[in-house]
């Protein structure tokens, strides 16, 4: 069996794959990936796997957005640190998936499903996706940052980008940078999607700061906002068509 792993965290990529080396059967694992622009280049280039096992929330977005780039012919198990609201999507269509942190007796269960199904169930992208930004809160406005010795509370809606830099969350506030004490990836799972958009792994925007939007090589597209310090923000190529839709709406 060949196994592909679509997966952004270190430690969750070599846990499972530990896992998966105490189940009763002979795998390959063909590569693992911690992005969607990655895994859509991989997906591009290379046969099916027999299985791949997708974490949804990655470094640069919800891995569905893979669908809308590549046609995936292989069964897929998901793994999620979701809440049961949204593990209800996967239930009602027929999709297999992992609560995190995976334990060994939940992927034993998985693989024996996989094993005795020859049918390849198909994703419904767009329902999950719905789905899943359903259950995310849409309703927090502010955030604590950090002030000196303390923390002062701020409104989302006056931050006009949030980044990470060397593992600290950062963010711009009318020019002023504040050090968020949370990951970029957890605060952008509590943002509201129609305001906030991670243009990649590692910068997110602010729809009304966003002041001019260029041609940059690749297909990709770079960003001028109306708050800049000076760092370059370029949309990565796999998230510029989602992009662009996002800013018509």
């Amino acid at each position: 069996m060949t196994i592909l792993i679509i997966e952004d965290e270190f430690r969750a990529a070599n846990q499972l794959q530990s896992l998966l080396k105490k189940m009763p059967m002979s795998f390959e694992v063909l590569d693992v990936i911690d992005s969607i622009e990655q895994a859509v280049f991989w997906m591009q280039n290379n046969p099916s796997p027999d299985l791949i096992f997708m974490d949804i929330q990655l470094a640069d977005g919800l891995s569905f957005e893979i669908f809308n780039h590549v046609s995936i012919e292989s069964p897929i198990i998901f793994t999620t640190a979701f809440d049961q609201y949204a593990i209800q999507a996967f239930k009602v269509n027929s999709i297999d998936y992992l609560l995190k942190p995976v334990q060994e007796d939940d992927l034993k269960k998985a693989i024996e499903k996989y094993q005795k199904t020859s049918a390849i169930q198909r994703i419904d992208a767009a329902l999950i996706t719905q789905f899943l930004n359903a259950s995310a809160s849409k309703k927090r406005e502010g955030i604590l940052v950090k002030d000196g010795n303390g923390f002062i509370h701020l409104k989302l809606s006056e931050f006009s980008y949030i980044y990470s830099e060397d593992g600290i969350t950062l963010g711009i506030n009318n020019t002023k940078r504040y050090i968020i004490d949370e990951t970029i990836d957890t605060l952008f799972q509590s943002l509201a999607k129609d305001q906030f958009f991670r243009i990649n792994r590692g910068q997110i925007i602010h729809k009304s700061a966003v002041q001019k939007i260029e041609p940059y090589f690749n297909h990709r597209v770079k960003l001028e906002l109306k708050n800049d310090i000076g760092h370059e923000l370029i949309v990565s190529r796999a998230k510029t068509p989602e992009f662009k839709d996002w800013m018509n709406q």
